[in-house]
């Protein structure tokens, strides 16, 4: 949850221009990640919660790119894009071992991970 704030801060100061193009891709990316990881989390079985944290790794990636374009746009020169890039791999690890988790646990159910919520922040 916190990248999607610090994701909001970064492009509040983006140029007008961006309203409709980088500001709006970068916010809908950023939220759907944590939006694929509970969905999948309240579906039925650790298949489909697995292919909802493929899809919240797939969002990350596009983030990723998008924050390396701002960055070489430089649309905000204050910002640390080296530390934001490394918190989103950060969470591509995380999510990553979310799946090897599920994958490997014997369980056919999985409906929510003790404790999954309060990992997010």
């Amino acid at each position: 949850m916190d990248l999607v704030i610090e994701v909001y801060s970064l492009t509040s100061g983006f140029p007008d221009s961006e309203k409709y193009g980088l500001i709006n891709q970068m916010r809908r990316c950023a939220v759907s990640i944590p939006s694929n990881i509970a969905e999948g989390a309240r579906r039925n079985g650790k298949s489909e919660f697995h292919h909802f944290l493929g899809i919240a790794k797939g969002s990350l990636a596009e983030l990723e790119t998008q924050i390396e374009i701002s960055s070489r746009l430089n649309f905000k020169k204050d910002v640390d894009y080296e530390k934001l890039l490394a918190e989103t791999d950060s969470l591509g690890r995380m999510i990553s071992k979310l799946q090897s988790s599920i994958k490997s646990s014997g369980s056919s159910n999985i409906s929510e991970p003790p404790g999954f919520y309060l990992s997010l922040d």
